[in-house]
């Protein structure tokens, strides 16, 4: 490597000069970059120095920006098949997200500091160049963000358009997380429905919804896996259920997200039995779908949530009370509170609860190897950083005395 001067003269006899800097990359490819003054030329040799030598430089020449590798990452999602939803979530957060405030950045000139500055716009509301306006966004939006960022530069560093993946090093070079970035835990009554209000729900259940919310709060089936589950898949003789497939935004069915996510669950005599009656009434379609809507078809996730789901939890009276400044109940355009809990997901933690939970308080107290099975979590890591605040603690002074009696005398 070399910083030199070049000299020379135009064709009106006007004399030139220029800084070059030489060098051959990690690869052994040579390169050559000018620059007018002295100064700047011998910062970037001072970089590039650095960067050869630990194995992740860039060539600018070489580069291309971020909107163009989000281009390669999604052309390669498809390339691989990954499901429509998925692809449609990666489309969104790359144009309306990544695109917007780093789209024109070249890869190569992509520094962790930069990424810092577009983790802290995107979390402050600060509007990206050429917008007037944007809105707070979520710390699960903003990780949301961020990761998919990172995986745009993996995707990247694999076809050799990048040298290194700033975000990934950025976050190995965090070396812990301040408690309020850390997971808050679920905690019953916010999080998880309570066993009171999952009874006081439970007494307002009527109608095709009563079967599938009982389902839903006995197996821990997420609402994809309910709206694709087929009556093939339910053995009522053994009191279990399979889970094959599950019903994507778009109504199309597709395997589990990953093997653990096929699993069988047992039915509780109740859920059994009130399965049984709704077979003679369920409507019927070509697929044999065990929760469908009128015409036999996928039902849609929006219906389950809004004709279900918080009709029953309303009429249950667990609802979140606001009231505005005159102390009065804010209710909604129907005249109502607000459900306390949003989604079919608290349902599934309180299915994991209802596993966890000890048998004098009404639970199964399952071990946490067989919670993760029925859950059909990816890993029993993932439930235990989810769930394991909620595993009971056994008594162990006795067991502290006697240890500690070995030592004293």
């Amino acid at each position: 490597m070399s910083v030199r001067k070049r000299t020379w003269t135009t064709a009106k006899g006007e004399a030139r000069e220029a800084w070059v800097v030489a060098y051959a990359d990690q690869r052994k490819k040579s390169h050559i970059k000018t620059f007018a003054r002295k100064k700047d030329a011998d910062a970037y040799h001072a970089t590039v120095t650095v960067e050869v030598r630990q194995g992740r430089h860039t060539p600018d020449s070489q580069g291309i920006t971020v909107a163009e590798a989000g281009e390669h990452w999604i052309k390669t999602g498809q390339a691989n098949n990954l499901e429509r939803t998925t692809l449609d979530q990666y489309r969104w957060l790359l144009d309306g997200y990544i695109v917007p405030y780093l789209g024109n950045v070249k890869l190569s000139k992509l520094t962790a500091p930069m990424v810092i500055d577009f983790r802290d716009k995107l979390r402050d509301g600060t509007p990206a160049p050429g917008q007037e306006a944007a809105a707070l966004r979520s710390a699960h939006l903003t990780k949301r963000i961020v990761t998919a960022l990172s995986m745009i530069l993996a995707d990247a560093h694999e076809v050799d358009l990048v040298s290194q993946n700033v975000v990934r090093s950025l976050t190995k070079r965090k070396k812990k997380r301040s408690k309020a970035e850390q997971r808050r835990k679920l905690k019953v009554g916010v999080d998880i429905p309570d066993p009171a209000e999952i009874k006081a729900i439970i007494a307002k259940l009527d109608g095709r919804w009563r079967p599938l919310l009982l389902t839903a709060m006995f197996t821990g089936l997420r609402a994809s896996e309910l709206r694709g589950l087929w009556w093939s898949d339910i053995d009522l003789s053994k009191g279990e259920l399979h889970v094959h497939q599950r019903a994507d935004e778009y109504n199309t069915m597709a395997a589990p997200k990953s093997a653990a996510g096929e699993r069988s669950v047992p039915l509780p005599p109740t859920v059994a039995s009130v399965l049984r009656e709704w077979r003679l009434a369920c409507p019927k379609g070509p697929p044999g779908l065990v929760f469908p809507n009128g015409a036999g078809n996928v039902e849609t996730h929006s219906n389950i949530i809004s004709r279900g789901r918080v009709p029953a939890q309303i009429a249950a009276g667990v609802c979140t009370i606001t009231k505005d400044a005159d102390g009065k109940v804010v209710l909604d355009g129907k005249g109502q509170p607000e459900a306390k809990y949003t989604g079919l997901h608290a349902i599934r933690h309180f299915f994991a609860s209802w596993c966890i939970n000890r048998r004098v308080d009404g639970g199964l107290e399952l071990p946490a190897k067989v919670v993760q099975e029925r859950l059909g979590d990816s890993s029993i890591m993932r439930t235990l950083d989810t769930y394991g605040h909620l595993f009971p603690r056994g008594d162990d002074r006795a067991e502290l005395a006697a240890a500690e009696g070995a030592h004293f005398g």
